[in-house]
């Protein structure tokens, strides 16, 4: 979700600066376009980021013998 409301943000920041021409003397247009070009690739960048860093997961498996000879098998995520 992250990537694509970016791609969004971009998107409409790209509009509003370069494509829309009216001027209004309460906000000006360039302006708010880029203000949310930068809130696009922010989020693009932060998105990335989280995505790396949940393919960078491992997972261990515990084994435990005890005096008996039996083996007990464990997932533990995250480690």
């Amino acid at each position: 979700m992250g990537m694509g409301f970016g791609i969004f943000l971009l998107a409409a920041g790209a509009i509003l600066t370069w494509a829309v021409g009216d001027q209004t003397s309460v906000i000006d247009l360039p302006t708010v376009g880029y203000i949310l070009m930068a809130a696009g690739v922010l989020s693009i960048l932060l998105g990335l980021v989280m995505n790396t860093q949940r393919n960078n997961t491992t997972h261990r498996e515990i084994i435990e013998r005890d005096s008996r000879g039996e083996t007990r098998y464990r997932d533990r995520d995250g480690y």
